[in-house]
């Protein structure tokens, strides 16, 4: 608090009576300031999946969160491997982030398009769609894969929030806080059972990858709250995003481990190839899919 200056005569009589009303009576504007202020980021550190209002998105494609960027012509690249039928197996997860929108449950998303490989061979494809609110989370709208047996498609258990009972989740929270609460990642009924949640297990980490080593990793634990003991780690830079996935627990059967191998920025070319593939998913998910025909075709941003 700055004081205003008086003179020496005067100071002697007033130090005592004055001061103390002064501080008090000049703290209470700042003090209630930095409470509204405190609310606030408490509030952005526990918002949970009810809290999801189509209103309050006036800039949803505009990905911004530090932990969780998305900017069309992002190319990333995870190698790694997991457990399945009790052998280990090479793992490779590619993801671009389209130029694409798409209105879902009243609100306009960013569309990523990401593969999956399993032994060098393609295992499933999928569409997935996330925005971002006012405050700077972001949610999970849903997702739509194709899943292949033997090069062929098999099935797509997808789901879109507004659709056959399925509702958004928090993808990353604008101010992901150590101790808060867990969250729902979204939701969908049987027969997709999507339950999964996240939360937050450890802050200020050290983590090395073959792209970089990184300080202030933030790293989030998702679950399903009917499988105890069974975790996937996610390690989040600054910046940048996702760079490592992990796992704990015993109950966790695929212990999958995966690093941030490439990160880079798709050419105009590149990108134009990415949304074209993007489409081509989105016009089969248009005929197999109802709930799917009930929304509008994804588009490029301007």
């Amino acid at each position: 608090m700055r004081r205003h200056r008086i003179s020496l005569a005067t100071a002697a009589l007033l130090l005592v009576f004055s001061a103390s009303a002064c501080a008090a009576y000049s703290s209470q504007p700042g003090s209630s300031q930095q409470s509204a202020q405190r609310n606030h980021t408490e509030h952005l550190s526990t918002v949970s999946a009810k809290d999801f209002d189509p209103t309050n998105f006036d800039h949803s494609t505009t990905v911004d969160n530090k932990w969780f960027p998305l900017k069309p012509g992002e190319h990333s690249v995870f190698e790694g491997s997991a457990i399945d039928d009790g052998e280990r197996i090479t793992r490779r997860v590619v993801s671009i982030v389209t130029d694409l929108t798409k209105v879902i449950n009243g609100v306009n998303t960013v569309v990523v398009w990401e593969r999956d490989y399993t032994e060098g061979e393609e295992v499933e494809a999928e569409l997935g769609f996330f925005a971002q609110d006012n405050d700077g989370n972001v949610w999970h709208m849903g997702e739509y894969p194709e899943e292949y047996e033997g090069g062929e498609f098999d099935k797509a258990p997808g789901w879109l929030a507004g659709f056959e009972g399925a509702s958004a989740g928090i993808a990353m929270r604008a101010e992901p806080r150590l101790g808060t609460p867990s969250y729902a990642q979204g939701y969908a009924p049987p027969p997709i059972n999507w339950n999964d949640r996240g939360r937050v297990y450890k802050v200020d980490q050290k983590t090395c990858v073959p792209v970089d080593c990184y300080d202030d990793v933030l790293v989030i634990e998702e679950f399903e709250a009917n499988k105890p003991g069974a975790y996937q780690l996610k390690y989040y830079v600054p910046g940048v995003g996702d760079v490592r996935v992990g796992w704990r627990g015993p109950e966790e059967e695929e212990k999958e481990g995966l690093e941030l191998v490439k990160d880079v920025r798709l050419s105009h070319k590149g990108l134009a190839k990415a949304r074209a593939n993007a489409l081509e998913m989105e016009r089969h998910a248009y005929e197999i899919k109802e709930y799917y025909r009930k929304t509008k075709p994804a588009k490029p941003t301007l």
